[in-house]
């Protein structure tokens, strides 16, 4: 008779099926390169066969691999929901959201708490942008990305400079004054405020002085306490603007295409709480 199977190596299959890459695997798991790779080396003896061919640039599928693939995820799936069902109260909603969008989030959790008391939101915050839905165990969650993907429109992205008033100069500021600030940019990249100086002015300043961040809250934060001058997202900072944590030395704001939007998980139909969350939001936004 067959030993039982090995339930718990089916995330680690999971995941490292989804990145390719143990470290990422490792580090979405919660767990060392070492376990997760024992997780996956317990499964392929379990089923005879190896899952992933190892290469020096990182992992393969096997063909037995990707053909067990969807079958373990359709079957974790259903797992989950049915764990779901029998212990999750259908008045509290897990909401999943990026870090960047917390500015904008908090605020109307407190505002939610006061008008409808009823509905508990269980928040957990992460650095992606998207959710999946079938593999995580959210009935929400805020997304970031181009307009036309899934979800319910928040807001759409919209860049301006912000900086902490102790960094004002008496007089007007000018753009091509910004060389003499550090650039706080909220990508290791800096395509945000490339963006914006190149809507806003024929001949850019020279960014002398830059400081890279992993996440726009971060560099809105290090804007606040006068660490230099950030692109940020008027929206995101609509609530430091009007407290007087930042200023805004410049009308001009720019689209990026980009949106936050509330995405749901299918079947949601079926939950007042979920329903009656969003359209909380959806009111509490404008």
């Amino acid at each position: 008779m067959r030993r039982n199977f090995p339930l718990n190596t089916v995330d680690a299959f999971l995941v490292t099926a989804k990145h390719l890459n143990l470290t990422r695997a490792a580090k979405e798991l919660c767990l060392t390169q070492g376990a997760v790779s024992r997780k996956i080396s317990t499964l392929e003896e379990w089923l005879g066969y190896a899952l992933f061919d190892r290469h020096a640039r990182g992992l393969h599928l096997t063909p037995q691999g990707s053909a067990l693939l969807p079958e373990l995820q359709h079957a974790f799936e259903h797992l989950l929901n049915v764990a779901s069902n029998a212990c999750h109260k259908s008045s509290v909603i897990r909401l999943k959201a990026p870090t960047c969008a917390m500015r904008w989030l908090v605020p109307k959790l407190v505002q939610l708490e006061s008008v409808s008391p009823e509905i508990q939101v269980a928040l957990t915050t992460t650095v992606e942008h998207g959710v999946n839905f079938k593999n995580e165990p959210f009935d929400a969650a805020i997304i970031f990305g181009q307009q036309g993907s899934s979800g319910v429109l928040l807001f759409e992205e919209r860049l301006t400079p912000v900086l902490s008033q102790h960094l004002l100069p008496e007089g007007a500021l000018t753009i091509q004054d910004l060389s003499r600030f550090t650039f706080l940019h909220p990508t290791p990249d800096r395509t945000d405020w490339t963006l914006w100086l190149a809507q806003n002015t024929a001949i850019a300043p020279a960014m002398n002085k830059n400081q890279h961040f992993d996440t726009m809250d971060l560099a809105i934060s290090a804007a606040i306490q006068g660490f230099g001058i950030a692109i940020a997202d008027a929206t995101l900072v609509a609530e430091d603007l009007r407290r007087g944590r930042l200023v805004q030395p410049f009308t001009n704001e720019v689209k990026t295409g980009a949106s936050y939007r509330l995405a749901l998980r299918s079947g949601s139909e079926e939950s007042p709480a979920l329903e009656a969350f969003k359209e909380s939001l959806l009111t509490l936004s404008e």
